[in-house]
């Protein structure tokens, strides 16, 4: 008898502090769920809901990717991003795409995406495309030039770049498992953090001068 007393005050603390909301599913619920970017009632991982009725039937169109970016920045390429932010009908579709633009020279430099496996397309011209391995692999570059009309696969979390070898501009549009893939761009994070890596930890770790991570630290103070 204690011990039924024991199980149904735990189970009753249980209820009382577990959250207010506790039930999911898998699968979508409804055929849409355009993100309300203003909502701010209901915290949760991704967008509440816009009412269907106030979701026009361009949630399901865009032309954001039809424009090429400018070039003429110091990476000599040009992003266009198209997640949940730019395009509130793929909430809770877990999809998105970019489209990367390249000056003769230019490079996407390395970076990687935490949520997402990438999957793209060179649309024009040639560009190197690295990625790179984990220690498991021995850190090993896995590389090739990709020409106009080929593809290329970077898996969820790899650190990878793209680099313009053609003499011609160059364009690419990937394609993500992730509403909100993120970007982690390698020198920005290392050099231009907020607030910034102590010098230290960094001479220490990439095995150089201070005066020489003072430089870099510099070259990113404004961001990319």
């Amino acid at each position: 008898m204690g011990c039924s007393k024991t199980l149904a005050a735990g189970l009753l603390a249980m209820l009382f502090l577990a959250p207010a909301v506790l039930a999911t599913d898998p699968d979508l619920l409804q055929d849409f769920c355009v993100a309300d970017l203003d909502g701010k009632a209901v915290s949760v991982n991704g967008h509440t809901c816009k009412p269907m009725s106030e979701a026009s039937d361009d949630f399901l169109f865009s032309s954001k990717l039809a424009k090429a970016g400018n070039t003429s920045t110091p990476n000599g390429s040009a992003v266009t991003e198209l997640d949940v932010a730019e395009w509130p009908g793929t909430n809770t579709l877990g999809v998105s795409m970019n489209r990367v633009d390249f000056a003769p020279g230019g490079t996407n430099p390395p970076h990687i995406h935490p949520r997402a496996t990438e999957i793209g397309i060179v649309m024009k011209g040639e560009l190197l495309v690295g990625i790179l391995g984990s220690l498991d692999s021995g850190n090993k570059l896995y590389s090739r030039v990709v020409r106009a009309g080929e593809t290329f696969l970077i898996p969820r979390g790899l650190m990878h770049f793209q680099f313009n070898v053609g003499k011609t501009g160059a364009s690419m549009v990937v394609s993500f498992n992730s509403q909100n893939p993120g970007i982690v761009f390698v020198p920005l994070t290392l050099f231009g953090s907020n607030p910034p890596i102590p010098t230290p930890v960094l001479t220490k770790a990439l095995r150089v001068e201070a005066g020489v991570v003072e430089l870099l630290k510099s070259k990113f103070a404004a961001g990319f």
